[in-house]
């Protein structure tokens, strides 16, 4: 277990900050009095695609008896939403200019202020405007509906492991990867100005942050109660004025809220990094004078070997993958097949595969290695070709 510091800092509270949930509306509505967004869903509006290169059609349908959108499917790789007003795509070299100069840029995260993930888009868009989302839906919605420019969303922990709702929301909507970035998190243990680590008897944070300080919150006696976010947690013990109540977050949200920082770097492992995606609406054009890495999604037919086949598609380009995931094909988890012994037909579950590999698409051995895969594969579609992250954290 890392060592840590006990300290105290004091800071005035912001403005409060509002969310309000619209019966009528699939997902929440937020009103903001600092800068946040408002994104509403039409209620009666589905959009349908297939698992086929045929174009996404879009359906007004009634929403009473359908209980969730189909997920969006593409088979071209780039494609996007057709808007006359569209922007061309960023090449490389302007994309790393809009990131070292993000003054313009309106980025949206997850959460509320203080959050890590404000800080990764603080990190990929310095000088930007973060804009904290409720739900990643929300902030998957309010780029799509151009009400900001970018949104920076974590994908997978060192610890805690891969973000799955968030690969399931690629799917879903037409934004591209247009970049990543890491941080790492360092945890700390707030608490209201006056209170003593010995006058804490529970602590709130994110299910993932409470067990990465599992150690450190056993050794000191504490009731472990999980909330939705870090910051989340710890706005809850500054509004309340809590003072037999803690909170695990970052030192942000200890400035934000005013709360003192009763110890430093109490996480368990060091080694604590999560790695977010930066998407926009329109990819950039991959270049090759960086390190870049591609990530796909694609579905296989059931068959002996068939991954293999998928996954040698880059091992016979000596392409390096970096990330593998499966996720259940939700609108046919289930597909039967007639090659049983005992006269039954077997049921397998139908996955999509998501993969990163450090090529990129202006790599002729990437191109090679999509076209062989496309071969046999039912579903293919790029999600982003982007610069890798190189920082050390």
């Amino acid at each position: 277990m890392a060592p840590f510091a006990i300290r105290s800092h004091v800071a005035p509270l912001p403005s409060q900050i509002t969310v309000k949930h619209s019966p009528i509306d699939q997902f929440p509505r937020i009103d903001i009095k600092s800068p946040l967004i408002s994104v509403k869903r039409r209620r009666n509006t589905i959009v349908l695609a297939s698992l086929s290169g045929e174009n996404d059609r879009a359906i007004e349908a009634d929403g009473k008896n359908t209980q969730a959108a189909a997920l969006q499917l593409r088979d071209t790789p780039y494609d996007v939403v057709s808007r006359d007003a569209l922007p061309k795509p960023l090449s490389s070299s302007q994309f790393s200019s809009s990131v070292s100069d993000g003054s313009r840029l309106r980025v949206a995260y997850q959460g509320v202020r203080g959050a890590y993930s404000e800080s990764a888009a603080e990190k990929a868009y310095p000088n930007c405007e973060a804009v904290p989302c409720e739900q990643f839906d929300t902030a998957f919605e309010a780029v799509e509906r151009w009400l900001v420019d970018r949104a920076v969303l974590p994908i997978e922990n060192s610890l805690g492991g891969s973000i799955h709702r968030n690969y399931d929301l690629l799917l879903r909507h037409r934004l591209h990867i247009v970049g990543e970035v890491k941080y790492a998190v360092r945890h700390c243990l707030l608490a209201n100005h006056g209170v003593k680590v010995e006058d804490l008897k529970r602590v709130l944070s994110h299910p993932q942050a409470l067990a990465q300080c599992e150690h450190t919150l056993t050794s000191l006696g504490l009731v472990k109660e999980a909330v939705d976010d870090t910051a989340g947690a710890a706005k809850h013990v500054a509004l309340h004025k809590l003072k037999d109540t803690g909170a695990v977050a970052s030192s942000v949200a200890g400035k934000i809220y005013g709360l003192n920082i009763l110890a430093e770097d109490i996480q368990d492992d060091c080694d604590n990094v999560t790695r977010f995606l930066m998407l926009a609406r329109e990819p950039i054009i991959p270049g090759t004078d960086r390190p870049f890495k591609t990530s796909i999604v694609f579905s296989l037919e059931e068959g002996p070997g068939v991954l293999f086949k998928a996954l040698a598609v880059f091992a016979l380009r000596q392409i390096n993958l970096t990330k593998i995931e499966s996720r259940p094909l939700r609108n046919q988890p289930l597909r039967a097949s007639d090659d049983s012994n005992n006269g039954f037909p077997n049921r397998y579950f139908d996955y999509l595969f998501y993969v990163d590999f450090e090529a990129s698409m202006a790599d002729q051995r990437a191109q090679n290695a999509l076209k062989h895969l496309k071969e046999f594969a039912t579903f293919l579609r790029v999600l982003g070709s982007y610069p890798v992250d190189t920082s050390m954290i």
